[in-house]
């Protein structure tokens, strides 16, 4: 349900607008209200929940193929093959924000420390952050750099950073709003040669989706995921884990905005500050989370259902805001304010609230989480209940 907040400046206006509203999406008030409080609340974390409990189920999967007498290992890699090809399919042929290529990716290398204790985890989990962090900083300082000494290389270094994080030339965002608008075949045309394959974002990524892949095992290893803590340790790791990170986020988003989103103080925001902040903040999100779930309660019991069913929530959610956006739906890609889409958000919410409960009190799995069950286990498993 986070993921598609964080997801919605990529579904419906041009790319470089996802770091910097200057790019697209509007300036009005209300517009850089929405970049605020999704920067500060939403951007990296909700991805970094994903992780997390994608992690976590990496190693309960493994486990519990282990003490069923098969190859846990085995188990694993037809899984991250599996979703490796329907990530691709996802990326190049619905839309180029997908995460599911890079997590079977980074999901391969994750099982490597499967049998790693708790503190060694988390020790491999920091190194991966700091590896994070160095790539953070280096994205700055190489920004800082082109822009101190310009030249003809520079340049095209600094046309190559506002694609990602300022504001590219008028051309190049009237082709993108051009190949969205139009048919299947331009969108899928102009994604195939933009989009980043999964091998780029797994240099680029790969650092911070692994080391919050091993803290969702650690998490789990620990009780932490599975709520065995006390109430008040959670609220003590919620309260110092968000308090060091948000206000750093907070400042951080005001320093932006005040620079009048220059390109090296949105890439100091948006990679070089947020990089050492975002686990210890994904830590925090998910500590609140336990505190908030109520056993039992109907939302609990409905939120729970819509995770249960991530995989399917995840994709449709694609199918939706597509055929919404793009020239082959509704065509409405690019023409929106950025404070616009999140009107989206609570219609969204319901309809995964609405259909995940029913239909997990009839089915075992959700549609896509049985399917790619079904695959990677070579046989059709049963889907329906009793």
């Amino acid at each position: 349900m986070g993921i598609l907040v964080a997801n919605l400046p990529a579904f419906g206006l041009p790319e470089s607008s996802y770091f910097s509203p200057l790019a697209w999406g509007g300036t009005a008030p209300a517009d850089i209200a929405a970049w605020f409080a999704t920067f500060v609340l939403v951007e990296g974390k909700m991805r970094g929940l994903f992780a997390l409990l994608f992690g976590a189920s990496t190693l309960l999967i493994v486990e519990r193929a282990d003490a069923a007498g098969l190859s846990g290992a085995a188990v694993h890699y037809r899984r991250m093959g599996v979703l490796f090809v329907i990530g691709c399919l996802h990326l190049y042929g619905l839309w180029r924000g997908d995460i599911l290529a890079h997590y079977a990716l980074c999901g391969a290398i994750a099982f490597l420390f499967v049998g790693l204790p708790v503190r060694w985890l988390v020790a491999v989990a920091v190194l991966f952050a700091v590896w994070d962090a160095m790539q953070g900083f280096g994205l700055w300082a190489v920004v800082q750099d082109a822009q101190t000494h310009p030249g003809s290389g520079s340049r095209g270094l600094l046309a190559g950073f506002a694609r990602g994080f300022g504001v590219p030339p008028a051309a190049e965002i009237a082709r993108e709003l051009a190949a969205y608008r139009g048919s299947y075949g331009d969108v899928l045309a102009y994604r195939w040669q933009e989009a980043p394959s999964p091998v780029q974002l797994l240099l680029f990524l790969g650092p911070e989706t692994l080391a919050t892949m091993l803290l969702g095992m650690a998490g789990l290893k620990s009780g932490f995921l599975t709520g065995t803590w006390p109430r008040a340790r959670y609220a003590r790791w919620a309260a110092v884990t968000l308090g060091l990170s948000l206000p750093v986020y907070i400042a951080a988003a005001i320093h932006t905005a005040r620079s009048g989103f220059a390109l090296a103080d949105v890439v100091l925001g948006a990679m070089t500050l947020a990089a050492p902040l975002r686990n210890i903040a994904v830590v925090g999100y998910a500590a609140l989370g336990v505190l908030l779930l109520r056993p039992g309660g109907w939302l609990t019991l409905r939120v729970s259902a819509a995770g249960l069913a991530a995989f399917t929530n995840y994709l449709g959610t694609t199918l939706v805001m597509t055929t919404i956006f793009y020239g082959y739906g509704l065509g409405l890609f690019g023409q929106w304010s950025r404070a616009q889409l999140y009107l989206l958000v609570p219609f969204a919410w319901m309809a995964m609230l609405a259909w995940s409960r029913p239909w997990l009190a009839r089915h075992r799995y959700g549609p896509m989480e049985w399917l790619w069950r079904s695959l990677a286990r070579w046989r059709v498993e049963p889907l329906r209940t009793g």
